[in-house]
């Protein structure tokens, strides 16, 4: 039996897999990506750890770098990695939760179609931690038409802190979700 390959269509992966860090604190990292995400370490050496949350073999590989000096702000590289929660409230939550842990955002935006909170790993590589603020693709795509967009492609600061204490006190959702409603 003969097979042919498709060389000429570009053929999407099934799923993303993992992510690889250089780190200059092994432990630290570990800590901190366990409290951040609830991953926890599948391997483990003297340079390197493996890490999950879910059921891939691994999420993040954390690899001791030797080179001490760090790379300048606005270097070329990695920017963020982001994870989408299913909700508002899940989002918040985590954010309750890290607080109590010391670990605060360096960045809380809302983009638009997300609402999103930045953190800083030991090493200053960020993690956006999100929730998608339309409920359809139609409806994200439509908003990225509009004028409001297209004039602030960035989105608005909000103080999460707010944004917490209007989610308690049971105000709508969709207009939690607002730019500069926090």
């Amino acid at each position: 039996m003969t097979r042919q390959l498709d060389s000429r269509t570009c053929i999407k992966p099934a799923r993303f897999a993992h992510f690889v860090l250089r780190v200059h604190d092994l432990q630290r990292s570990i800590d901190w990506y366990a409290t951040m995400l609830g991953m926890e370490v599948v391997h483990r050496n003297d340079a390197v750890a493996f890490m999950t949350y879910d059921e891939e073999h691994h999420r993040i590989a954390l690899v001791k770098t030797p080179v001490e000096s760090v790379a300048p702000p606005g270097a070329a590289g990695l920017d963020h990695v982001a994870y989408t929660f299913e909700s508002l409230g899940d989002l918040l939550g985590s954010y309750l939760r890290l607080k109590e842990e010391g670990i605060l955002p360096v960045w809380s935006v809302n983009h638009g179609p997300t609402t999103s909170l930045y953190y800083a790993d030991p090493d200053g590589c960020r993690v956006e931690l999100q929730v998608d603020n339309y409920e359809t693709e139609e409806d994200l795509k439509a908003f990225m038409k509009t004028e409001s967009f297209l004039a602030n492609p960035i989105g608005v600061g909000f103080d999460p802190d707010v944004l917490v204490r209007r989610y308690e006190a049971g105000d709508p959702l969709e207009r939690l979700i607002e730019q500069g409603s926090a």
